[in-house]
Parts: C-alpha cells; structure tokens; sequence
C-alpha cells in the first residue's frame, strides 16, 4: 500500500534483493486487527496472554452501575511557554519552532480544524519521544485514527521542505575548519563515513524478518549510511537497508560514492572494504591497519590507529545527537517502515 507514493524506501538483501517487493511485504506484514495482544518485537498475540483461560469465565455482576465514558472534547492549543519545554517534547527551540509552523502555515489540510500548531507539535513529539498513538490522542483530545493520520501527513511535509538542507560542502570549505584532530594527521580528509541501525520490529513474513536480521544487534534492524565532514556536519545519509546488509554493499548501492570527486581522501571504519572502489574513482581511504595474519600491530600502526579513533569520534558524535530523537534510538514500528527514510532526513536537518 506504500509502494506507489514511498519510491524511496528499499529493503536490500545481501547480496540478492528480496524475492518480493517492500511494498508486497509491508501489506502482508503490517498488523490488521487493533485487539490483537502484540509486544514491542513481534507482531502475533503472546501465547501467555492465552493460557490462563480459567480467568474468562463469566463474570459476576455485583450490582454496581458504571459510568459511560466521556465524549472526546476538543482539546485547547498545547502550548508551549519555553525553551526548556519545547527542547523536551520537540527537539528544538522554542523560536524555531514558531518560525517551523509560520512557514508551514499555508499547507495545512482544509479538512482538518486542528490548529497547525498542535499538529505540528503532535508530528514532533511522535519523533522526539515517540509517544504511542493511543498516548498522543488522549493529550490532544482527538482519535486515534485521525492523530495516525496527521502524523503521517506531517512527516511528507515537513520531509518535502527540509530534504534540501542536507548540503555536500565543497572540499574548499571542509579544508578550512578542520578540527584540531585533523590538522596535524590528517589535513585532507573531506568526509567520515560510517553505519548505523535502528532495531525494527520483527515482520511477521519470515522473508521480511530474515532481509532485516543484524546479526551484529542479534535483532531486526534498518541500517545506513552516514557520512559528514570533519567538522560534524552531517553531509550525507542513505536509505534504509535491511541489517543483513554489509558496510561495503550499502556504501556501493546507496549513491554516496557518487558525491566523491578525484582527490578526496575518506575515512573509514575497518569493514568499509571499499579501497578498490574507491581508486577507481582516484579517492584514498584511511581506515585502521589490519592485523594480516600477524600476532599483533606494530608501534606505528597502533599509534596511527589510534589518530583514526581519536578523528572518527566526531561521526560517533553526529550519530548520537541523531539518536536524541527517540523515534529512531527505540524500536520501530513495522507500519512506520516507508516512513523511515523521511523521518531520518528530517531529524537530519
């Protein structure tokens, strides 16, 4: 059902594509029934929840009348009365947030008599604490079907206006604000790739639960790549792949060798096996020296590997910050799946 408005999202096995389109599993693996009894990581009922039947017995009226659940008010503007708060439930300033919805003013669906605010407030606090939906409903006073609505439409918008403040620097400015960590070691490095993998939740389909397992996570995960300047910036991201990809294959299918020029000079962690490809296109690759089938390194080579730590530690940086959001440091619904590749590029930015 996401196939024809989500082009972007890919879901690669390693070496070999699945055998069905992401599109194909994600409407066989998305959960239909809502009563349905799910934990965090599977998508079937638990069998525990099943085996104390004895409890299902007819119930006992005891005489006691209940009241009828109140009817859903309308819920008042959420508003937001300083940084602290708004750096809370957000991830941004306060100001910024007010220039977000300024901006974002005139996109606002006739249908919807929400204020913009509170739907652009609701859209964030999914992305920075990933409250459930049942959660967000009952703060704004709204259904959960319309809060799942608008928070899906929020993240295509916000993604359409934002995907383009993702620059790929010039090598002139990297070279002239290079940390100290690389004046003296390495001057010419122009970008610090590296992978990173949010935990899924596990498909139903086992082809699905099978593209998605890391084996370094021992779980199902969405992995990508990260590249940013020496500096921290974050200069590149790629799409969503399933964990059982390697470094050396997203790094080859994700586009990102195409944004290299002659003479760049990359850095990399050790199972980035990409030398070739790179002096193909006439790029250098630091990584840390391998061992080679010698009892240990020598005094040069773990000193150098030591300058690699203590440089790649700014990408390590960038990631963390990235993971502040919670949308994408917990594990990820399977629903939210196509929307992945544009909530990552949002938080990006």
């Amino acid at each position: 059902m996401f196939c024809t408005s989500i082009p972007r999202i890919l879901f690669h096995g390693c070496p070999v594509k699945p055998s069905r389109p992401l599109c194909e599993l994600d409407t066989m693996d998305v959960e239909q029934n809502p009563t349905s009894l799910c934990d965090a990581q599977t998508q079937w009922s638990d069998p525990w929840m099943e085996d104390h039947t004895y409890s299902k017995g007819p119930t006992i009226p005891c005489g006691l009348t209940l009241a009828p659940p109140p009817e859903l008010q309308p819920a008042a503007s959420y508003t937001l009365t300083n940084n602290a708060d708004c750096l809370l439930y957000t991830g941004i300033p306060l100001l910024e947030f007010h220039t977000l919805v300024s901006c974002l003013q005139g996109f606002t669906p006739t249908s919807s008599a929400m204020p913009v605010a509170d739907q652009i407030l609701m859209t964030l606090m999914k992305l920075r604490q990933n409250f459930v939906i049942a959660d967000l409903a009952k703060r704004f006073g709204k259904s959960h079907g319309q809060v799942s609505k608008t928070v899906k439409f929020w993240i295509d918008v916000l993604y359409k206006h934002t995907k383009d403040f993702i620059p790929w620097l010039p090598r002139e400015t990297i070279k002239a604000t290079p940390p100290e960590a690389f004046k003296d070691h390495f001057p010419n490095t122009t970008c610090i790739i590296d992978c990173t993998e949010t935990v899924l939740q596990k498909a139903r389909h086992l082809d699905s639960r099978s593209e998605s397992y890391s084996h370094y996570y021992a779980s199902n995960t969405l992995k990508y790549l990260v590249a940013t300047s020496p500096s921290g910036l974050v200069m590149f991201i790629s799409e969503a792949y399933g964990g059982k990809c390697s470094d050396r294959y997203i790094a080859q299918n994700s586009g990102f060798l195409d944004c290299l020029r002659p003479g760049d000079e990359e850095m990399a962690d050790r199972g980035f096996t990409i030398r070739d490809l790179l002096e193909e296109r006439k790029v250098n690759l630091v990584i840390p020296p391998f061992t080679r089938k010698q009892c240990q390194l020598t005094n040069e080579e773990v000193t150098h590997t030591r300058h690699i730590a203590h440089a790649r530690i700014h990408i390590e940086r960038a990631i963390r910050r990235l993971k502040v959001y919670k949308i994408i440091s917990q594990t990820l619904p399977i629903n939210l799946v196509p929307e992945f590749d544009k909530i990552y590029e949002f938080v990006l930015t």
